[in-house]
């Protein structure tokens, strides 16, 4: 009569967690050489998003190009394909992608609109 076999399980497998939109978006920025990047979070301070990312691109093509990377990134890691505004003339180019929003910037017109005054005014005034 032969011994029964005993029944191994199968080993565990480690999952990587999830990354994070922002984590992935700030990678894929830094990756694309993008320039002076700053991420506000603006958790419960917003109902748009929750991240805010500003960032500058040397020029009108580096502007477009960090666009490109940032949006096939995020498609990549499943996270879909974000709103994309402003690309056709890259002075400004506003990607969309539902958790995190990213405005690219020429240098000269970042400097010109200041948004990152403007949300660190709206936070100073409401004492958060």
């Amino acid at each position: 009569m032969a011994s029964p076999r005993k029944k191994t399980e199968p080993a565990p497998v480690a999952v990587a967690p999830e990354p994070h939109m922002i984590d992935l978006v700030l990678k894929s920025l830094d990756d694309a050489k993008a320039e002076q990047t700053v991420a506000i979070d603006i958790t419960g301070k917003s109902s748009l998003t929750d991240h805010m990312v500003v960032t500058s691109g040397r020029s009108n093509r580096h502007v477009g190009a960090v666009a490109d990377q940032l949006v096939k990134a995020l498609r990549e890691a499943g996270f879909g394909k974000p709103r994309i505004e402003g690309l056709p003339h890259a002075d400004w180019v506003l990607v969309d992608a539902g958790d995190v929003i990213v405005h690219i910037f020429r240098p000269e017109v970042r400097e010109f609109y200041n948004i990152e005054k403007m949300w660190a005014v709206d936070f100073a005034a409401d004492g958060r």
